[in-house]
């Protein structure tokens, strides 16, 4: 199989009320992992062993300015930051999709699904946000239990709620 290994990508962390949020971003300034951390490690095994990049150096990244455009209340910056994940034509049409969903309006898995035609995939698209390498930048927080309950994030579930909560206010 041929590698598809991304040789040098960077990496910035920035200070936010949910704790550090890491960016790694390839040469052409995609984001390709991001989440709360202040580890550069947890941000590359987000990815698959082939995309993982070759070298990581420390430096600004275009998307920093829209997480801290988040934090101040700005909720619209994070979704014109360009992203770049691999997976399957499904997963690819899902993460595009989460980019959809309107701030401050959650949908439940079951929603999601049947957004994306399939109504019964409800496991499926379950995946496709627990397979989401970009938190914030494909917003897979915004994606609820059927009954209306958090569900589980990557990040864990008291970002998830602020994150939430902060799009509500916005």
């Amino acid at each position: 199989m041929t590698t598809t290994t991304t040789s040098t990508a960077i990496v910035q962390f920035i200070d936010t009320a949910d704790g550090p949020f890491g960016i790694l971003a390839d040469e052409g300034g995609a984001v390709i992992a991001s989440g709360w951390t202040d580890d550069p490690v947890s941000l590359v095994e987000r990815l698959r062993p082939r995309d993982r990049p070759a070298e990581i150096r420390e430096g600004e990244t275009a998307a920093g300015d829209a997480v801290r455009a988040f934090y101040d209340g700005d909720v619209e910056p994070i979704m014109t930051v360009p992203v770049r994940q691999r997976g399957t034509e499904m997963q690819r049409a899902g993460w595009e999709a989460l980019r959809r969903i309107t701030p401050g309006s959650p949908l439940s898995y079951a929603e999601f699904a049947a957004a994306l035609g399939s109504p019964t995939a409800v496991r499926a698209v379950a995946s496709i946000c627990a397979r989401n390498a970009v938190a914030l930048f494909v917003p897979c927080h915004r994606v609820l239990r059927t009954d209306g309950t958090l569900g589980g994030f990557a990040w864990g579930t008291d970002v998830k709620r602020s994150l939430l909560a902060r799009e509500a206010a916005a």
